[in-house]
Order: structure tokens, then C-alpha cells, then sequence
């Protein structure tokens, strides 16, 4: 999973302490201290979840949040201030703020909201797994399976025609029909292969026998990964 957080604050000091302490939970933290930079950085770049405080100078963090949500960002957002009050609680919320801590914390629990938060982005919005070809593997954040080359082949090809039935002559003709021996039952024989090998896996996808259509990848298609 990647776990590399933004944190939006015009406190060097705080951000210093946010930098070394979350790395010490092993994150990997940057720090902006202006809404118009972290902003670029959120439409240009990956991270699990932000940290945005309330007060950014001439700027606002709620302001932000809103504006990041209106574009589309779906990351975890954390806001960050020394105003306890109802009012300013409720405002960053409704901007879009997953949840909100109150200056000074405890870094523990600021910690562990963080992950509550990731682990319903994660409910949410679930990372595909990925096909690595030179490891022969499928793996997500959660799982690794290796594979045989012919199962690797079989996974690819299904993968490259997810929620497209292949017939078993289609499948056959593609990874097989080279070898000059065997028929089209070796197909069935190493579909069995690959779920089996993949049961009990929290893969967001499965592969599906169509009456009379053949096989069918459905749901979440891995990630054919750049060799």
C-alpha cells in the first residue's frame, strides 16, 4: 500500500515533528505550507491520505479541502487545528474532511485516526492487484501469489480481455496450439489451477464459467505492471 502522506501547515515546527514522527509509523511525509501548492501536489501526485491544518496564513485549509473535493480527490483528509470549537469542527467536515484533530494532540491517536480513515478509503476504493511478469506473481497490498508460467500466461490473457467471455478453443489456440499435443480440456485443468491458487486471496475479481460462452474475468481486473 502506498503510504506516503501530504501535510498542509504554516507551522515549520509542526510539520517537522508530523515529518519525523509518522516516519517512525513508517510513512513517508512531505510538507507545503501554502493551499495553492498542496493543491498542484494532490492533482499531480499519489498519497494515502492528507493532513490539512485549519489556519494556513492568508489562507484556509477548509477552503482547500473543498476545493480538492470539488475536483475530485478521494483521499483521506485529516484536518489539523487549535480551534476546538463546535462551529469550525462541523465546517471542516462539511467541507469534506474525514475527520479532525485538535491541537495539542496525542500522536498516537492522531496515528490511529489516520488508519481508520485509510482503512474505509481502502473499503472504498480498493487498489487492483497487479500481474508481475517477471516474478510470475499477482499480488495486492494484502496478498502475493506466485505463479507457473502457463498459469501466469492463462491470468495475463484473461486480465487483457477482462469481462470478455473467451471460449475454451480461443484460450486454447492462444497457449496451447503451438505444442502440437493435448486438446482443449487442458484448458478447464489449469482454469481449476489458477482458482485454486488464488481462493482465499482478498482479489477483488474472479474468473467465471459462462454456460456455453467459456471464461469470463469479472470485478476489479489486476494491473498488467510494466516489465
Amino acid at each position: 500500500m502506498n503510504r506516503r502522506l501530504l501535510i498542509i501547515d504554516d507551522d515549520p515546527e509542526i510539520t517537522s515533528a508530523l515529518v519525523r514522527g509518522l516516519a517512525l509509523h513508517g510513512y513517508e511525509a512531505v510538507a507545503e505550507n501554502r493551499a495553492d501548492q498542496a493543491l498542484n501536489r494532490l492533482r499531480t501526485e499519489t498519497f494515502s491520505g492528507a493532513i490539512i491544518d485549519v489556519m494556513l496564513g492568508a489562507d484556509s485549509g477548509i477552503d482547500l479541502v473543498r476545493q480538492a473535493r470539488s475536483e475530485g480527490a478521494t483521499l483521506p483528509i485529516l484536518m489539523l487545528s487549535a480551534l476546538s470549537d463546535v462551529e469550525h469542527r462541523a465546517a471542516g467536515l462539511e467541507a469534506g474532511a474525514d475527520d479532525y484533530v485538535v491541537k495539542p494532540f496525542n500522536f498516537d491517536e492522531l496515528v490511529a485516526r489516520l488508519r481508520v480513515q485509510e482503512h474505509r478509503a481502502e473499503a472504498r476504493h480498493p487498489d487492483p492487484a497487479r500481474l508481475l511478469a517477471q516474478e510470475r506473481t499477482i499480488s495486492s497490498s494484502k496478498s502475493s501469489v506466485s505463479l507457473t508460467e502457463r498459469e501466469f500466461s492463462l491470468l495475463e490473457l484473461l486480465v487483457r480481455h477482462a469481462e470478455t467471455p473467451l471460449s475454451r478453443g480461443v484460450i486454447f489456440d492462444a497457449l496451447w496450439s503451438t505444442d502440437g499435443s493435448g486438446n482443449e480440456n487442458v484448458v478447464d485443468v489449469y482454469i481449476g489451477y489458477l482458482r485454486k491458487k488464488l481462493r482465499g486471496h482478498d482479489f477483488e475479481f474472479e474468473i467465471k464459467t459462462l454456460r456455453n460462452q467459456g471464461f469470463c474475468l469479472t470485478g476489479l481486473a489486476p494491473v498488467l505492471a510494466a516489465p
